[in-house]
């Protein structure tokens, strides 16, 4: 019978503890930074590690996901909906490289993910001993931080350094790997050991008034001024700040993919998202701006389209607290290196209204709102896309609700349909743009959150990128919701062969080879072409199911997604000729909006 935490060695107040193994030093480690739920799929290399979690049952909550992957978006479903760090294990070789999307997924979007990996034992590393990868080589590049740990006597300093490196500055992916025979060795542990850290400092950057009230002297000269807030507003739990830098100059305030929650959707001052299928008037707002405020953004290719040409009238001010993005991609006139909580803090202590009235430039973007609303043709025959997300919004809305998303049309629908209002209420795949990330997603969000309702709005070829969560969901009695908005295709990249590539189409049709869709001749979107069964699928994993093509049966059925309290898929049977529109193509700017 496995030892109690209770019957644990007691630390002594020196931090010095009696004979620890190395797996209980990493348990305990995570039990004092105060994680409580994990995902972890065991394998031949991380037993000593699952055994050591056994211990602290009361403690941390082990989820097993039915794929490495799957663990690893998991982790960063509670680490995205909580702001705290995400923890993922996998054992070593296929293992650990399972999780590598999920690892490059954390680091474009800065999200604190521990990821922990089993090893051979130390001499068997580098002799391609059985389901042996130099993980800590393979990850370099996509890790904010690595290390090997070979010997007992570092596990505790190098678990303290890799955390803190995890959730300080700009939060990131950290990768400790950790062989069997370090597991399974004994020393005394030293949990209050110092940090040696050499070159990297977590504080925040402190920032001069004087640069303080450059900023607010911009302001107050600006008179067609722009926020442009992206997911370092959300990282840094400063969207208060921007609600009440907002309240005091009425600035017009557009908002990236992932910070969407930080700013209430509703709000007058709202203008939605920018960039490749963000709203007209956002990008119309962006371009004839005399001032933009850049706070949390990394100018990402989806926003700017030709960067010469983004914003070129404006002068730009960027804050960020990761020095290597100021310039990086959009020269900046004032640069400000800070955590965006404590300038937007600073700001307000000092900031005014701008000199300018703001009525005009205000009223010219209510004009562009009207002429140029995010809107859709509905239809008696069958449910649009757009319609489905704004249903649902209209079910939510008032409930405490998490929405996640794979990646692809369904989630730009979202982005644009679904009127977010609280922070880390919108979860989705920024920088690297994985499909199958937001079924996993939400079960963590649900894992960390299980007071709230968490949906996941997804599309037919993302969910069956990681699709056998479902069984993770069911059985460890996470009940999140999928509405699947089905349309047989892999719509986004349909929709570009539809816009510039003449509607040939290039294996974006997922049912049989054999079908008249491959040969050119069209398909329905009735029940009669439906393939796979999902609902079939996820009552075989327990879920509860129900598929509706009919505008009339909607509501209802959202109704009865939200309102159960089981695991439960929607399967929403959806047009493929639906585009997400705007859009600007690749490379473009706004003159080159498609609006329909």
């Amino acid at each position: 019978m496995s030892q109690s935490v209770q019957s644990l060695p007691k630390t002594h107040k020196s931090g010095v503890q009696s004979m620890l193994s190395g797996a209980d030093i990493v348990v305990r480690s995570l039990v004092q930074h105060g994680v409580t739920n994990m995902f972890a799929y065991p394998g031949g290399f991380t037993i000593p590690l699952h055994q050591a979690l056994t211990r602290y049952r009361d403690k941390i909550r082990v989820i097993l996901p039915r794929h490495e992957q799957g663990g690893g978006f998991g982790a960063q479903g509670i680490a995205r909906s909580t702001g705290e760090l995400g923890v993922c294990m996998v054992t070593s070789g296929p293992g650990a490289t399972n999780l590598l999307t999920a690892i490059a997924d954390a680091k474009l979007d800065s999200i604190p993910l521990l990821a922990i990996c089993g090893q051979v034992a130390t001499n068997s590393i580098g002799y391609d001993a059985f389901q042996e990868t130099p993980i800590t080589e393979v990850c370099r590049s996509i890790t904010k931080h690595h290390c090997l740990i070979t010997d007992v006597k570092d596990v505790a300093r190098l678990m303290k350094e890799a955390i803190y490196v995890a959730t300080t500055g700009r939060p990131g992916p950290v990768l400790v790997d950790i062989p069997k025979d370090v597991q399974t060795a004994q020393c005394l542990a030293n949990f209050d050991i110092p940090m040696t850290l050499p070159g990297y400092s977590g504080d925040i950057p402190q920032i001069t008034d004087a640069e303080i009230k450059t900023v607010a002297d911009a302001i107050r000269a600006a008179k067609r001024p722009v926020l442009y807030v992206g997911g370092g507003v959300i990282a840094a739990d400063a969207a208060a700040e921007l609600l009440k830098l907002v309240e005091k100059t009425q600035i017009p305030v557009t908002t990236t993919l992932t910070a969407l929650s930080s700013f209430p959707r509703e709000h007058p001052c709202s203008i939605g998202m920018p960039g490749m299928h963000g709203t007209v008037y956002a990008n119309y707002a962006i371009a004839e701006s005399d001032l933009l405020i850049a706070i949390g953004v990394r100018f990402t290719d989806r926003v700017t389209g030709k960067v010469n040409e983004f914003a070129k009238n404006a002068k730009i001010v960027h804050v960020d607290i990761d020095p290597s993005e100021i310039n990086k991609i959009k020269q900046t006139d004032t640069a400000i290196v800070s955590d965006a909580a404590y300038f937007l803090t600073k700001l307000n202590r000092v900031v005014t209204q701008p000199d300018a009235d703001l009525t005009q430039w205000r009223s010219k973007i209510d004009e562009w709102k009207k002429r140029y609303p995010l809107h859709y043709a509905t239809s008696s025959d069958h449910i649009v896309p757009q319609q489905a997300v704004e249903e649902l919004w209209k079910a939510t809305k008032d409930r405490d609700t998490i929405i996640t998303s794979g990646v692809g049309q369904h989630q730009m629908w979202t982005a644009q349909f679904y009127k977010f209002k609280t922070p880390r209420t919108w979860l989705t795949s920024g920088g690297l743009g994985t499909m199958g990330f937001g079924l996993p997603a939400a079960m963590g969000a649900k894992a960390a959150n299980p007071d709230k309702l968490v949906v996941n709005v997804d599309g037919d070829g993302s969910l069956q990128m990681n699709i056998q969560e479902m069984g993770a969901c069911f059985c460890e009695k996470l009940p999140v919701k999928v509405m699947l908005l089905n349309n047989q295709h892999l719509g986004m990249v349909v929709q570009w062969e539809d816009r510039f590539y003449a509607s040939n189409r290039g294996n974006t049709y997922l049912g049989p080879i054999d079908h008249p869709e491959v040969t050119g001749q069209g398909v329905g979107i009735g029940p009669e072409v439906r393939y796979p069964d999902f609902c079939g699928i996820a009552r075989g994993y327990g879920w509860q199911a129900r598929l509706v093509s009919k505008p009339e049966e909607l509501a209802d059925a959202v109704r009865e997604m939200t309102e159960s309290d089981a695991p439960f898929l929607l399967d929403v049977t959806v047009p493929y000729q639906e585009h997400v529109l705007p859009m600007i193509p690749a490379g473009g700017t706004v003159q080159d909006i498609i609006l329909g």
